[in-house]
């Protein structure tokens, strides 16, 4: 299995691990088991804190993510198992595991660093699939 499919699938089971830790995180601020188990008609409760930036950081990995799966996608579709798509995969995957626990404790300036480099991860991903560089 070519190791930007691994990164892939481990950044799926990250996509769960945000979901998880969002919906942990403001349970017992929006009324707990009771609230989490009802219909959840009308307005949802909102949460401050950690909560509030564990939900945000969730909301921007899912906003990143399919970028990423399709242009991993892409590239072993068409067979670019290069440097660049290597090297990009990993950025985006340890950018994103960095990037929860440093947004759910409030680092704003390292929060954005985290930030670019997943996105130039994305961006390594990206030219990998249309340059033809050195292969792996």
């Amino acid at each position: 299995m070519p190791v930007e499919i691994r990164l892939l699938a481990w950044s799926c089971f990250l996509g769960l691990v945000h979901i998880i830790a969002a919906s942990a995180s403001g349970l017992q601020q929006r009324g707990g088991f009771a609230w989490a188990s009802g219909n959840r008609e009308g307005q949802t409760p909102e949460v401050t804190g950690a909560a509030a930036r564990l939900e945000k950081a969730s909301k921007n990995f899912f906003e990143t993510f399919p970028i990423f799966a399709a242009l991993v996608l892409a590239c072993v579709a068409v067979g670019r198992h290069n440097t660049a798509v290597v090297l990009g995969a990993y950025l985006y995957f340890f950018g994103r595991l960095v990037y929860l626990p440093v947004y759910g404790f409030g680092v704003p300036k390292v929060r954005s660093i985290v930030w670019g480099v997943s996105i130039v991860g994305i961006l390594f991903v990206l030219w990998g699939l249309f340059i033809k560089i050195l292969p792996y």
